[in-house]
């Protein structure tokens, strides 16, 4: 039994088919929530089912030249593809392990809770902290004042008793002295 088409319907596929992307569009706009909703209850993930929607109308936009009308709405046409779509992908899917990135954990690549970096930054730290001890008194009050407590030039100069500009040079001589130090820890 065949089934009644609203003549505008028959209307927008006609122009459609001629090239007409406004008509095109009218289709869409009548249609995307019947094939994101059919594609959202079979896939479950809303990244996926928009991008297997968009597949879906870039495919029928691709073949509408080649549809006709078969007793069944131009909707039911769209599902088509979107269930062969939507099969296609999970066949594909058993042979590929797929995690969308929406879904991982954020968990940076780098930082003390991994345990080779744990064991590389105490080993830095540690031996840093040598290399500070290795200063003379006023370059390590400088340079813990400065890095480890996080005082500024102006601080630091007032709790050493100096000023800004002798703090400046004892720092950069203190940086100096580290970095010739440290050099082959640090590369």
């Amino acid at each position: 039994m065949r089934e009644e088409v609203p003549d505008d319907i028959r209307t927008l596929v006609l122009h459609a088919k001629n090239g007409c992307t406004d008509s095109f569009g009218t289709l869409y706009d009548r249609y995307v929530d019947l094939v994101y909703r059919y594609i959202y209850f079979r896939v479950g993930s809303h990244q996926l089912a928009e991008d297997l929607t968009s597949e879906t109308f870039l495919r029928a936009l691709r073949r509408i030249v080649d549809f006709t009308w078969q007793g069944r709405d131009f909707g039911a046409w769209l599902v088509t593809i979107a269930r062969n779509l939507v099969a296609d992908h999970f066949k594909s899917g058993r042979y590929r392990l797929e995690i969308p990135t929406g879904e991982l954990i954020d968990v940076p690549l780098e930082g003390s809770h991994i345990p080779e970096n744990a064991v590389v930054t105490a080993i830095m730290n540690d031996r840093v902290l040598r290399a500070v001890r290795d200063l003379n008194p006023d370059q390590q009050e400088c340079v813990v004042l400065r890095f480890l407590h996080g005082l500024s030039l102006a601080e630091t100069a007032l709790i050493m008793g100096k000023k800004s500009g002798a703090i400046k040079a004892l720092q950069f001589r203190a940086i100096r002295t580290l970095a010739r130090a440290l050099k082959h820890d640090l590369a």
